[in-house]
């Protein structure tokens, strides 16, 4: 009966060695690029603006190299402005109109570090240069005569995966 057994188990034994063969070649095909020094793909996110006066996600993290995409998918026009006096990272001087129904922009971040951005027909800054909602000469007051939160967002670059 012991015979019989092993020898019951001899064919699946055998697979072993061909399955560590195949992880091994599975893993180098997808490792040897990156021990070679090549640099993954760079990636690209995307922030929308709905029919709404935000931008969606408001907080997001990408890696140094990638890109961000935004699309104004609203009826009305809104800015991509650089928050420049805080910024750590990204391009300075952003001023970018995206028109109503489908404008975009494109930005490319090959630093960590924070980028704030906000539209400037729904925030301004203030004495800290920090965006606030633009009060009573602008912006959509609710029933309770709040001006509500100002349309920005915040993009942390960080080094490397994650």
């Amino acid at each position: 009966m012991r015979k019989l057994m092993l020898g019951a188990l001899t064919p699946r034994l055998r697979l072993i060695p061909i399955g560590v063969l195949v992880l091994t070649a599975g893993y180098l095909a997808i490792a040897s690029p990156l021990l070679a020094g090549a640099k993954p793909k760079d990636r690209q996110a995307t922030v929308t603006i709905p029919d709404s006066d935000r931008f969606i996600p408001f907080a997001l993290t990408i890696r140094a190299g990638d890109s961000v995409h935004w699309v104004n998918h609203d009826s009305d026009d809104h800015t991509v402005v650089s928050d420049d006096a805080v910024n750590t990272t990204g391009p300075t001087g952003v001023n970018e109109v995206l028109p109503a129904d489908g404008g975009s922009l494109t930005l490319t971040f090959k630093q960590p570090g924070q980028f704030v951005y906000f539209c400037r027909f729904h925030s301004h800054l203030d004495e800290f240069n920090q965006p606030v909602a633009p009060g009573p000469d602008g912006g959509i007051q609710d029933s309770n005569g709040n001006f509500g939160t100002p349309m920005m967002g915040v993009i942390t670059v960080v080094r490397g995966n994650f």
